[in-house]
């Protein structure tokens, strides 16, 4: 089944594989994602093409620096005529959530989707509304370093179970692309897979093996970021400000088993976990500045940890 979903997406998207794979992580792992690119390098498109392979409700919310957190979550609404409020529901009522450019909204904005990220539910005035299953939120980000952007606050960043960062495609990649479009070449995606065949592919990533040899090596992973001394890690002691936080390890125990899935494995491998740890953990590390100015940034952490850590 993944393959024949990967199949179809490629008659829209070009190469960014890593993307597509993170993308099926959290969905089917009930997660969140933050995908970060400079613009053009089709962060959208392949949102929008696994929507409908899936056929799931989906919304767009393009985030500007006008926008309200009313026009997420929706409001209440006075009719003068029967002297009541009525409740409009928001974008935020829907299966696949895109939050296009978030990091272009102010963090008021962005913070009204942490309930719904974290409970899967929305208040407006005094009532909360059970958002309907599945909920995933995909969020595209503009590297912090363009104008016009705000940095995401961490308790936002560390409802997103994945961060994936994408680049240019290659060169022969590019070269596809410019023939595609020159010969309006771009198929049509189907929809391919319904909600009961969703949740059995989420049965199915439940029932994989995850031994607890590598359930403690997991975990050592996430405190080597807390306490580097601890596992002889002193040499980036000085760079850490704050380790990898509990969610952290639920979602790398969550991304571990997904990965093996997409890999049509039953069982989880040491690989896994260290592939899903850059998804993970690199957007949950808070570095100091000594980093910065060193350019050490959190994925030479990773690796350094990975390294260090032997694997069952």
């Amino acid at each position: 089944m993944i393959e024949l979903i990967k199949k179809e997406i490629k008659k829209v998207v070009i190469g960014h594989d890593e993307l597509v794979d993170a993308i099926l992580i959290a969905m089917l792992s009930s997660g969140h994602i933050l995908i970060e690119g400079i613009p053009g390098v089709a962060k959208t498109t392949t949102v929008n093409a696994i929507s409908k392979i899936f056929g799931f409700d989906f919304k767009r919310i393009q985030f500007t620096p006008d926008l309200l957190p009313l026009d997420i979550i929706g409001n209440e609404i006075y009719n003068p005529q029967k002297g009541s409020f009525s409740i409009k529901h928001g974008a935020i009522f829907t299966n696949l959530l895109l939050a296009d450019e978030i990091n272009r909204a102010a963090p008021k904005v962005q913070s009204a989707l942490l309930e719904a990220m974290a409970e899967k539910q929305v208040t407006i005035g005094e009532q909360s509304f059970i958002l309907q299953e599945p909920f995933t939120v995909l969020a595209t980000a503009n590297p912090n370093e363009q104008e016009g952007t705000y940095q995401l606050p961490e308790a936002l960043l560390d409802r997103f179970m994945l961060k994936v960062n994408v680049g240019y495609n290659s060169y022969s990649e590019e070269l596809d692309i410019i023939e595609r479009v020159a010969n309006k070449n771009f198929g049509k995606i189907e929809q391919i897979i319904d909600l009961d065949s969703f949740k059995k592919m989420q049965q199915d990533i439940e029932q994989i093996h995850f031994q607890q040899e590598l359930k403690e090596y997991l975990l050592n992973l996430i405190y080597a970021t807390r306490e580097p001394k601890k596992y002889n890690l002193e040499d980036i002691q000085e760079y850490i400000n704050t380790g990898v936080g509990p969610r952290g390890s639920i979602d790398l125990y969550k991304g571990a088993k997904a990965y093996a899935y997409l890999n049509k494995r039953d069982f989880v491998t040491p690989s896994d976990i260290a592939k899903s740890a850059y998804l993970v953990m690199a957007h949950r590390l808070k570095l100091n500045y000594k980093a910065a100015a060193e350019n050490i940034d959190s994925y030479t952490i990773i690796k350094r940890v990975l390294e260090g850590i032997e694997a069952p």
